[in-house]
């Protein structure tokens, strides 16, 4: 179990949802103000997810954010200038300018993946992470997030498949916010609860109310744990809402008003104030926080207006790279443990190796001995107190063997089949079908009518070949073809 949060860390819960949302508020000003350039997705509702799960990790952990995770951006250290500067393609910005959204990281110094717009591809890659931290000795957690609509994609199940498999340290929060973009989840899953789909790979899951910080905090600490402990991956479902559209431009008139109306009365933000309140946490400080993140912002936002665009010529800079960047692994153990002699294993499996439950069925005989070496046993008699009647074992199918001609010519008679067919491998040259009445050789032509009339010529006063003047289609009255005009005429026949 997490312990409890001391009264810094939950004044600094507070601290970053609330940054979380004046930035997000004054994006979507400048957006307004053509000052965005990219898309802008908005987190609103959903602040306690993304600070409540990063904020369990440790600065060595590592991360891959969504569009929606700016919160989790700020938790791991990132200014708001450079969200600010990114959004707005300014040269200052973390890509220089070359993207309009939240496409960026930083792999040396606070381990962020950059996001990955294909929607689910992100898990197989924070499934790689986790293992390479594991075989480079770095004790290291990986934890990304995904929405509803991206738990349908088959990188989400091949991911977890892997994950599940090599028991990776790997946390996944599954954002439950009510919508893929205007699908609702029930017409996307035949589930209520996501996490169940944990279940499926061997993953322990657990269900936390997204709008709840510290309840969200808790249970990212609590997996995040079970990870580094060697318990394999975890999943965490945050039942949250979407309270914007999946971006600016969209109104999200699909939603119910009352969807809204439930949801808005249950702002986390709002939620967690209370909470610090009632318990005592606070008493100028939200005054002080409050403040202080206005000063920072009005810093951070004007060094993001006053930034240049980038120069036309960075275009082709950075396309390829030439050495612009050294990549070597981290080391945290001595490089011996994971090379030969200790790393040789013998690559033969034995029993004691395989699961538990196989061991059983082997060990029981379930599947271990030759049918035919088995006893014979004979069917239990029904009970007339049976409450239900046990039915018999179905027969099992007769091999299927080929009719050949020599059975037919010694008499042997064949069950007609519903269809008549061609014996498989015969065709038109076997006596047999030569002489059957299914050959269309034997039954009437039907190219003639009952009056030896051809279907394929019209009755003779009329023919389909001419028009009703008795002149041809295929020619104009001149008799010259309609891909040329009447010399008299232009364009016309």
């Amino acid at each position: 179990m997490s312990q409890a949060l001391t009264r810094e860390q939950h004044l600094d819960l507070y601290y970053y949802m609330q940054l979380n949302r004046q930035l997000e508020e004054r994006m979507v000003r400048l957006f307004r103000q053509n000052k965005i350039v990219g898309g802008l997705y908005s987190s609103l509702g959903q602040e306690a997810v993304s600070v409540g799960t990063c904020y369990a990790l440790e600065k060595r952990d590592w991360i891959a954010p969504m569009i929606r995770n700016i919160g989790a951006l700020l938790v791991k250290g990132v200014p708001p200038r450079d969200i600010f500067t990114q959004h707005m393609a300014k040269f200052t910005s973390p890509t220089l300018g070359k993207d309009g959204t939240s496409h960026f990281g930083d792999l040396k110094v606070r381990h962020i993946v950059s996001p990955i717009s294909m929607l689910g591809d992100l898990i197989p890659v924070m499934t790689g992470v986790a293992m390479a931290g594991r075989y480079l000795g770095q004790n290291i957690v990986a934890l990304t997030w995904i929405g509803d609509g991206g738990s349908s994609t088959g990188a989400f199940h091949e991911g977890l498949g892997l994950a599940a498999s090599q028991r990776a340290p790997f946390v996944l929060i599954i954002e439950n916010n009510q919508w893929a973009y205007s699908t609702p989840v029930s017409r996307q899953v035949p589930i209520q609860n996501l996490a169940d789909r944990g279940a499926a790979y061997g993953i322990a899951s657990a269900i936390v109310d997204g709008n709840d910080v510290v309840a969200v905090y808790q249970a990212a600490k609590e997996a995040v744990n079970e990870c580094r402990a060697g318990r394999g991956p975890r999943i965490i479902e945050v039942k949250t809402m979407r309270m914007r559209g999946h971006a600016q431009h969209d109104p999200a008139e699909y939603v119910p008003k009352e969807m809204f109306d439930y949801w808005k009365a249950r702002d986390p933000i709002a939620l967690y104030e209370k909470y610090l309140t009632e318990n005592k946490i606070w008493d100028a400080a939200k005054s002080e926080i409050d403040a202080r993140i206005e000063r920072e912002l009005d810093v951070e936002q004007k060094f993001a207006e006053d930034s240049p665009l980038p120069p036309p010529e960075l275009a082709e800079e950075g396309v390829y790279c030439d050495g612009c960047h050294k990549i070597e692994a981290d080391w945290k153990r001595a490089k011996s443990e994971v090379t030969p002699p200790k790393s040789s294993i013998d690559p033969t499996w034995r029993l004691k190796d395989l699961p538990a439950y196989t061991q059983a069925a082997i060990a029981g005989g379930n599947g271990a001995k030759n049918p035919a070496q088995r006893p014979a046993t004979a069917p239990a008699a029904a009970s007339a107190s049976s409450p239900t009647m046990q039915k018999p074992a179905p027969a099992p199918a007769p091999e299927r063997a080929e009719l050949q001609p020599e059975h037919l010519a010694a008499g042997v008679a064949a069950e007609d089949p519903a269809v008549p067919r061609v014996p498989f491998g015969r065709g038109p040259k076997d006596k047999a079908f030569r002489q059957s009445p299914e050959n269309p050789q034997n039954k009437p032509a039907y190219s003639r009518a009952p009056k030896e009339k051809s279907f394929t010529r019209p009755p003779q006063e009329k023919s389909f070949s001419k028009g009703p003047r008795n002149k041809s289609f295929g020619k104009n009255a001149q008799g010259k073809p309609f891909t040329k005009n009447p010399q008299d005429k232009q364009g016309r026949r």
